[in-house]
């Protein structure tokens, strides 16, 4: 593995390049490149494959004001980083609000991705109940402002579809989260849940692209299954499956993988 850095506005960006082969960007957000690490070696072997920590998180520092992270923002911070790798165009697999990153970079710089692979995009504002999750995700904010880390993360999970028990009044505290683990999510609520979860996708822009909208095999009872869905619907393709939930690809990384390569050779 090899680590690099480019310098954007307002931010110095952390990226690293495994493998050799087909150029490949994987991209999360909140979700970083540690996280993607079992992924991408698994990918490695037949495809040069580039993680990064989108800004504010892992090693991407914020140089400058602490703005909200876009899509477009971070569909530009990719697009950076291609142009520090020298490269034209790359196929980029997203998932989640990487997803949403990889939609904005199809529409935000034409001719940059070969094949987009959506990963669950978390775009809540195309399903019907749209205005009842947005006073949902307002709860989620306010509950990290007014009761902290853990029952925000809780609440989150447990609106994503996730069945998450509530703790009993015996149960002991969870541990103190990092410095780090603060500052992580007070950039994922504050500056980009909100931003990720309202963008509105230029569906000409996307039908015109070659990309593939991907559900998890286990992800029916997921909020991220039907917008996943809508999306698919819109485009008017169908949906791939790829293995486990939405993070399939931390339980299972070498089949995860052996589906995206199946993907991406169509």
């Amino acid at each position: 593995m090899i680590n690099h850095h480019v310098t954007v506005p307002g931010a110095d960006l952390h990226y690293e390049i495994r493998g050799d082969g087909p150029l490949l960007l994987v991209v999360g957000s909140p979700m970083a490149a540690a996280e993607f690490a079992p992924l991408a070696e698994a990918l490695a072997r037949d495809h040069t494959v580039v993680t990064y920590d989108p800004r504010g998180h892992g090693s991407s520092a914020i140089s400058g004001p602490d703005d909200d992270a876009t899509p477009d923002q971070r569909a530009d911070d990719i697009a950076a980083i291609l142009d520090d790798l020298g490269a034209a165009d790359a196929n980029v697999f997203g998932s989640s609000g990487g997803a949403v990153t990889g939609l904005a970079l199809v529409s935000r710089h034409p001719g940059r991705v070969r094949t987009l692979v959506a990963h669950e995009p978390p775009l809540l504002e195309l399903l019907p109940d749209a205005e009842e999750q947005r006073r949902a995700t307002d709860a989620i904010v306010e509950a990290f402002r007014t009761q902290g880390f853990g029952p925000a993360w809780h609440r989150f999970m447990v609106n994503a579809g996730f069945d998450l028990p509530s703790p009993g009044p015996d149960a002991p505290p969870p541990p103190a989260p990092t410095d780090q683990q603060l500052a992580e999510a007070a950039r994922f609520f504050e500056h980009e849940l909100r931003p990720t979860t309202r963008y509105l996708p230029d569906i000409p822009a996307l039908a015109a692209s070659n990309m593939v909208v991907g559900i998890g095999e286990d992800s029916g009872h997921l909020v991220t299954y039907r917008t996943s869905v809508a999306l698919a619907e819109l485009l008017g393709i169908k949906p791939v499956d790829f293995p486990g939930d939405h993070g399939g690809f931390l339980g299972a990384p070498v089949e995860f993988a052996g589906r995206l390569r199946e993907v991406l050779a169509r």
